[in-house]
């Protein structure tokens, strides 16, 4: 049986074939190049000047590139990438066979983390200028990207004190059991246990220490401003929260910002930003449950922007026995500042404002209650009967509710749009983590390669689909990457639009 053979590796070539020769025309590394070449990376914030003293630095477009490269080919190690310098003819050719070591490539994304931001604008650019945003509907979502700090290494009050009771009654038990003992050795082993506790004692009271001097809640040893959040349901994880702001026209994200918070109070900052980003408002922006707070919808209200966001369920504790006695079902009176119940008594406020952490409302009740032959079916409380409280927010929390009642088909969209790029990122690439330490500037580095792959992938794709016919016809696709190039020439980063996009 015949099978194919492979060259002898001895045999030299009379005519070796170069690099160039050895990449397809229509090869994505060839877009790469051109995409960076393109950039003005002084102006973008990247660091061109260097001492005289010392080896030659790299110019950083080798490690724009080659991060760039990595990202898009699921390589984000440090360590990895070196490897691929000196072994992957596509990254050879693509560095022109420069090999930077794994400190270097490590460094430039952890220093440069602010001008990273700014290539992804450049991609955001890009699309605009191929016409992929249609900035009339956009979404807006978070997911979290497990941060490099354990669980063992997150601490709040409630754990540190914890883990000093256990020592306090661990030193109790040795303490007795050395005034038991009568045997040298054993008094000797006692000891070293009871210093080896009163070292663990201090260092969870530098940590009490630490934390009330942050003022935060909780705090991470391994990596500061990485955070214990709820990932889903019940489960958690020590981790940064990502949001994020996609068009719905090509479901190209736009804008993302890493946090280590929750989602109740990041609509209005992230609409801010968009709006900044399209230059207008005249979208509207859909949002899931987790982001329905007045404050945020107050914030939207003042930015003119309409928002869907969906409608939490209420709390068992607000429930009425009869869910038709619910407080959706009181009528409101702007005019006279009372509310109307399905029995068509009026509760009124007694004029108080009362606070809490977060807004201010006002109460609202009626003495009818005590008569009142449904009030089984209306509340549950004793005292005082039926009790609305009515926020400050409470207009703007009515507008939306509104909106998604008359836009549910348009709401419905949003998981196809903003989970879309999670899904691919998370999912298809594997990208569930932070690889960076230390601070949420060097994870948002990180988070940024990310996107700037995701949207290079995504724009090059959409264009291929949209002329796979048309280039048919010339029975190459070197013509679509002529054009592709050409195009992302047409929208160097000169162009002054991407000065003004956002304030990092």
């Amino acid at each position: 049986m015949k099978y194919i053979t492979g060259k002898d590796r001895k045999q030299t070539c009379l005519f070796p074939i170069s690099l160039e020769d050895s990449i397809d025309q229509d090869n994505s590394v060839r877009a790469i190049n051109q995409f960076v070449d393109q950039l003005d990376l002084t102006k973008l914030g990247f660091r061109e000047d260097f001492t005289e003293n010392g080896p030659p630095a790299y110019h950083p477009s080798v490690l724009l590139k080659l991060y760039i490269y990595g990202y898009m080919n699921r390589i984000r190690s440090s360590r990895q990438l070196e490897k691929e310098c000196r072994r992957n003819i596509e990254v050879m050719w693509l560095l022109e066979s420069l090999t930077p070591d794994h400190n270097t490539i490590s460094n430039f994304r952890k220093d440069n983390a602010k001008a990273i931001k700014k290539v992804f604008f450049a991609t955001v650019q890009i699309a605009r200028n191929f016409g992929l945003i249609g900035a009339t509907l956009i979404a807006g979502d978070s997911t979290k990207f497990r941060a490099q700090n354990s669980k063992k290494n997150n601490f709040n009050q409630k754990k540190i004190q914890r883990h000093l009771e256990y020592i306090d009654n661990k030193l109790k038990q040795y303490n007795k059991a050395l005034d038991q003992s009568e045997n040298e050795n054993e008094k000797e082993e006692i000891t070293k246990d009871i210093d080896k506790h009163k070292g663990r004692r201090k260092q969870y009271e530098q940590l009490e220490k630490q934390l009330k001097d942050s003022g935060e809640s909780q705090i991470s040893t391994s990596d500061p401003e990485s955070k214990h959040l709820i990932v889903r349901n019940n489960i958690t994880e020590v981790a940064y929260c990502v949001q994020s702001t996609v068009d719905a026209k090509n479901n190209i994200p736009f804008d993302y910002l890493v946090t280590n918070k929750n989602d109740s109070k990041a609509m209005g900052h992230m609409l801010q930003r968009a709006k900044a980003i399209l230059g207008t408002n005249s979208f509207t922006a859909l949002y899931d449950k987790g982001y329905h707070t007045g404050s945020e919808f107050k914030t939207a209200n003042q930015l003119g922007i309409n928002t869907l966001v969906a409608i939490p369920g209420i709390g068992r504790a607000s429930q009425a026995p009869d869910p038709s006695y619910n407080s959706e079902h009181f009528t409101y009176n702007k005019e006279t500042d009372t509310y109307t119940c399905p029995q068509g008594n009026t509760l009124k406020s007694n004029g108080s404002i009362y606070k809490t952490s977060n807004y201010r409302f006002k109460q609202y009740k009626t003495k009818q209650c005590k008569g009142c032959p449904v009030r089984y079916l209306c509340t549950t409380a004793k005292a005082n009967g039926k009790v609305i409280q009515r926020s400050e927010f409470h207009q703007y929390i009515e507008q939306n509710a509104k909106r998604v009642l008359k836009n549910t088909e348009a709401y419905k969209k949003r998981q196809a749009i903003v989970e879309h790029p999670y899904g691919t990122m998370k999912r298809q690439w594997g990208f569930d983590h932070i690889t960076t330490k230390r601070t949420k500037l060097r994870a948002s580095a990180d988070v940024g390669f990310i996107f700037i792959a995701y949207n290079l992938t995504r724009i090059w794709n959409i264009i291929k689909q949209a002329n796979s016919i048309r280039y048919q016809t010339y029975n190459s696709i070197r013509v679509l990457f002529t054009l592709i190039l050409r195009l992302i020439e047409a929208t160097t980063i000169r162009n002054t639009k991407i000065k003004i996009l956002l304030p990092l």
